[in-house]
């Protein structure tokens, strides 16, 4: 027997349950509620995903998410360019953003390294990393990547790559718990984390 009275139906569900931290019955309440919605108000939703999806951009100087060639935090000029925040990827520089406990720019890796997944240095921008410390100034970089094994290990390899860097490496404080991925951490906890950075040596 069938589980749903409609293919059209079970289609939509199953590409809903697709989404992360979406099970099938939560999947079928959103295409219920779309179903019962005004038509225009679906056919929005849907024309603002497919938007998103093919003209969102990596911006050419930070590798954040972007409308235009250069993000809004890049061509922002009462941002701090002698800071530099290093991230793992585009929802660390979300999380960072909403405590408005930074104003310097970003850096997205793209990741972090993960041998057991493959990730390897070469997979992540940080040649570009380099090349942004030889061609900006800047005074700060600021390590903010998850307080994990693979985390750590990331840490260590930046900072062996940017020895010749003049500034100065700093990490974020350990208010974030072991194992715990920035986007997870509470807003006061990643500012303070952040005010508090302290020099990459000493830890």
């Amino acid at each position: 027997m069938a589980e749903y009275s409609s293919i059209l139906l079970e289609k939509a569900v199953d590409e809903l349950a697709r989404l992360p931290g979406i099970g099938k019955k939560t999947a079928l309440r959103l295409a219920l509620h779309l179903l019962g919605e005004d038509k225009l108000k679906t056919e929005q939703l849907c024309g603002s995903l497919t938007n998103m999806r093919n003209n969102i951009v990596l911006c050419k100087r930070c590798y954040n998410i972007s409308d235009s060639s250069t993000c809004s935090i890049c061509s922002n000029p009462k941002r701090d360019e002698s800071l530099l925040c290093v991230v793992a990827d585009m929802r660390d520089v979300l999380a960072i953003e909403r405590t408005c406990s930074f104003n310097g720019l970003y850096h997205v890796l793209g990741g972090i390294i993960n041998p057991i997944e493959g990730v390897s240095p070469n997979d992540l921008r940080i040649n570009e990393l380099i090349e942004r410390t030889l061609k900006e100034d800047i005074k700060e970089i600021i390590l903010a990547l998850p307080a994990t094994i693979e985390g750590d290990t990331t840490n260590y390899y930046l900072s062996r790559v940017l020895k010749e860097f003049k500034g100065t490496i700093s990490t974020i404080a350990k208010g974030i718990s072991v194992g715990d991925a920035l986007e997870y951490a509470d807003e006061v906890t990643l500012g303070r984390s952040i005010a508090n950075r302290i020099p990459y040596n000493n830890v």
